[in-house]
């Protein structure tokens, strides 16, 4: 049995797609003179991305069945005092979980991107980003420290502002990216904030030596206040998984982020940037077990986000939008399973989400192919007829998303619900009733985009915008010519369906063949730490645990099962037997929609409070501290006070000698009188 893993074939892992990027970004462009062309650039990155596909999965393999693990620094960087900056790797089950879901849907994004992106002139630019994001993500999540998790996690922030601002001709894509980045600097502050504090009182940044002190720092209060250090510590770590994993208020920059291309809303916001946040929470469980405070905030966020986040989704008619909200919401999901103590069940529905949100954002790219460029779903309908594999995948990705039995999201989905109600924390009686509320919303808005996009009337000539010529600009639609001219839906090519039906696949079955060993077996024993009698969520839950076939039978007494089913039937009766209801009921509950359309007004209160505020207090330092106290009183008074006793001191150098003999003798008589003075 094989208790190591090989050094040199975990570096190779995120290196090949870094060569990968590195070939199709300098020799693919202009940068370095376009030497290779776009057969040779796709080339290079998909087997790049390949190779470190092929080596995760037998990494997955060695930890999964032979118990092998791998803890060490490669490289050290500097030491600065007793304080080592290292580059190293930490494989246990979590770790390869992670590298064998990141480099599979890359994998499956890059081939998807061939078709997808064929007449866009970025198109190596493109690939060499998503190999360089592929990168970022895989450094991020084998690091066995603090140091090389936060060059990962900025990394990853770095690629998504060129992702999302890929057409920089287009301003809206300009104005997402720039929000992105911003947004998630906020969340950053805190997150680099909480590593400051263990730096400053464990004195390492090593996984295995902070949590070896984490006793310590659990019995430690927070200078001046009545805190444990250890709650703010995992608070500011948290606020930076907020903004990267887009939890509220910081979410509001992922549904913008749409107006990146396709392939980025699949790879970036269903399986690697946006559940680094909750990677992160559960590689730090250790900290966080210590902290009821921590994870009773962390309950409630994600509590809020998963409801209300669903909500905004029942109102979009972007085909991507609505995909975008409900990945707002099931992140919401994830965090509350975190809060719960149940981490394990959090990083399995992380996997889980990760192959049907990317399908479900793959098929939404296909059905925008298809259509012509049209993101509208209300200009759709009876697709299925002309694009059979797109709508039969999509079906299976939306049943695995409401939560279907015996598809994965049914064993992640009812596992999160089941933790939070065994919870004991305070918070969780919200949570548990947000995340069954959730269950109903996210089954109606899915089916309603299922409903509108594959069933009922074709209502392509009613488009409003079909008949006009858009193509003056470059970047108006996405797929740059993909359109045929006829009108009618037509499916996409196997580059595109290929991709589709492999994600299908784990999206149906996934579930049901590793609830077990993830939940209730030692899959990841030494990769998370769960103080059982405080937190008894997960325990409390594998005791009811009987398989995942007796899981599915039970489902069938159990309200999420209803609640999704209700969802389904309504979003059938409303957009399919009477759509007058819709309209109807939003005349009637008019100040309701105004609230979502303008998504409760969070993208005014930033833009016209917090960043005029910001604006304010920037404006006010720089001509009250910059150019008042610093220009006005530090650096000019100081010349100007230098200047003032210079100009009086210079009247005594007047160069005549007479002037200097008349000192001389003063001076002497002021010495001759002071001396005289002691003497008496």
């Amino acid at each position: 049995m094989s208790t190591t893993l090989s050094a040199s074939t975990l570096l190779a892992v995120p290196l090949a797609p870094l060569v990968g990027s590195l070939i199709a970004g300098i020799l693919g462009t202009t940068f370095g003179g376009n030497v290779i062309g776009r057969r040779t650039s796709h080339t290079f990155t998909i087997l790049g991305v390949l190779i470190a596909f092929i080596l995760s999965a037998m990494t997955l393999k060695s930890v999964a069945m032979d118990g092998a693990r791998f803890n060490e620094t490669l490289y050290t960087w500097m030491v600065v005092g007793g304080l080592k900056m290292e580059i190293g790797f930490l494989v246990d089950g979590l770790t390869a979980m992670m590298m064998v879901v990141v480099t599979f849907v890359s994998l499956m994004v890059h081939v998807y991107t061939i078709g997808y992106m064929e007449e866009d002139d970025g198109y190596n630019r493109f690939f060499a980003y998503i190999s360089l994001f592929t990168f970022s993500m895989l450094m991020l999540v084998m690091s066995n420290n603090l140091l090389q998790l936060f060059f990962g996690w900025e990394a990853v922030g770095l690629v998504s502002y060129l992702l999302i601002g890929f057409w920089f001709n287009k301003p809206t894509a300009i104005f997402a990216n720039m929000k992105a980045f911003l947004v998630n600097r906020v969340g950053d502050f805190g997150f680099i904030l909480g590593i400051g504090l263990i730096v400053a009182y464990a004195g390492t940044m090593n996984y295995t030596e902070v949590f070896a002190k984490a006793p310590e720092l659990g019995a430690l209060g927070f200078p001046g206040t009545d805190w444990l250090l250890i709650t703010v510590i995992c608070i500011c770590l948290f606020i930076g998984a907020m903004g990267k994993s887009a939890q509220f208020p910081l979410h509001v920059w992922l549904p913008d982020s749409m107006e990146g291309p396709t392939p980025i809303s699949a790879l970036i916001h269903a399986a690697t940037m946006v559940t680094a946040g909750i990677f992160m929470v559960a590689r730090m469980s250790p900290l966080f077990e210590l902290s009821d405070t921590a994870l009773n905030f962390i309950l409630i966020i994600g509590a809020i986000t998963a409801l209300f986040m669903g909500f905004l989704g029942i109102i979009q008619n972007d085909i991507k939008r609505v995909v975008a909200y409900s990945t707002l919401s099931q992140l919401g999901y994830m965090t509350v399973a975190l809060g719960a103590s149940a981490y394990s069940v959090a990083v399995f529905h992380l996997m889980t989400h990760a192959f049907f949100k990317a399908l479900l954002f793959l098929a939404a790219g296909s059905v925008i192919m298809g259509l012509h460029h049209n993101q509208d779903i209300r200009w759709m309908g009876a697709v299925r007829k002309y694009m059979p594999i797109t709508w039969i995948t999509s079906l299976l990705g939306t049943l695995a998303l409401i939560g279907t039995p015996l598809f994965s999201g049914f064993y992640s989905k009812d596992s999160i619900i089941e933790a939070v109600h065994f919870s004991t924390l305070p918070a969780a009686g919200f949570a548990h009733f947000a995340v069954l509320a959730g269950v109903f919303v996210t089954s109606f808005y899915s089916f309603r985009l299922y409903f509108l996009v594959f069933h009922g009337k074709e209502r392509y000539d009613q488009n409003p915008d079909a008949h006009h010529d858009d193509h003056h600009d470059d970047h108006a639609h996405e797929d740059h010519g993909h359109g045929h001219g006829d009108g009618k839906p037509h499916e996409s090519p196997w580059v595109v369906t290929v991709p589709l039906l492999l994600l299908a696949i784990p999206s149906v079955v996934i579930g049901y063949m590793t609830i077990e060993p993830m939940l209730f077996g030692e899959f990841f024993k030494d990769a998370i730490t769960i103080n059982s009698a405080a937190h008894p969520a997960v325990a409390r839950f594998a005791e009811e645990f009987h398989g995942p076939l007796a899981m599915a039978l039970h489902a069938l007494k159990t309200a999420p099962l209803y609640l999704a089913l209700a969802g389904a039937v309504l979003a059938w009766y409303m957009y399919l037997i009477n759509p007058a209801v819709p309209a109807a009921i939003a005349r009637a509950l008019r100040p309701i929609v105004v609230v979502l359309e303008n998504k409760y007004y969070m993208d005014w209160f930033n833009e016209n409070v917090l960043a005029k505020a910001a604006r304010g207090l920037g404006v006010g330092l720089w001509k009250g501290g910059d150019r008042g106290v610093i220009e006005g009183g530090v650096v000019n008074a100081s010349w100007k006070i230098v200047g003032a006793v210079s100009s009086v001191v210079r009247r005594a150098q007047t160069g005549y000698l007479y002037h200097y003999a008349l000192m001389m003798i003063v001076g002497v008589l002021l010495f001759m009188t002071y001396f005289v003075w002691l003497a008496k």
